[in-house]
């Protein structure tokens, strides 16, 4: 649900980020399907270790989108940080 709120002991929220990521020197990695998979299933690792929701994952030639569901337990470096990390050492 679109206005589902969240909530934890004395508090309710809703925190959405979208981040896109691109690729150095702009390469069209995600044309190939092993790479999308590869981020998708690191996606899932992240979120049962995190307590990350990835809303919508998508990808165009050169860069991938995230619209990522948090606590405010993490700033949203500190989600931009795990996220980039975990899939960049995944991926390759």
């Amino acid at each position: 649900m679109e206005n589902e709120l969240c909530g934890a002991s004395h508090k309710v929220f809703r925190i959405k980020y979208h981040f896109v990521f691109c690729i150095k020197y702009r390469k069209d990695l995600f044309l190939n399907e092993k790479y999308t998979k590869t981020i998708k299933k690191t996606c899932d690792e992240i979120e049962k270790r995190y307590y990350l929701k990835f809303e919508t994952i998508g990808f165009d030639e050169d860069h991938v989108h995230f619209m990522i569901q948090s606590v405010p337990k993490y700033s949203a470096l500190k989600i931009f940080q795990i996220v980039k990390s975990i899939t960049t050492i995944k991926m390759f």
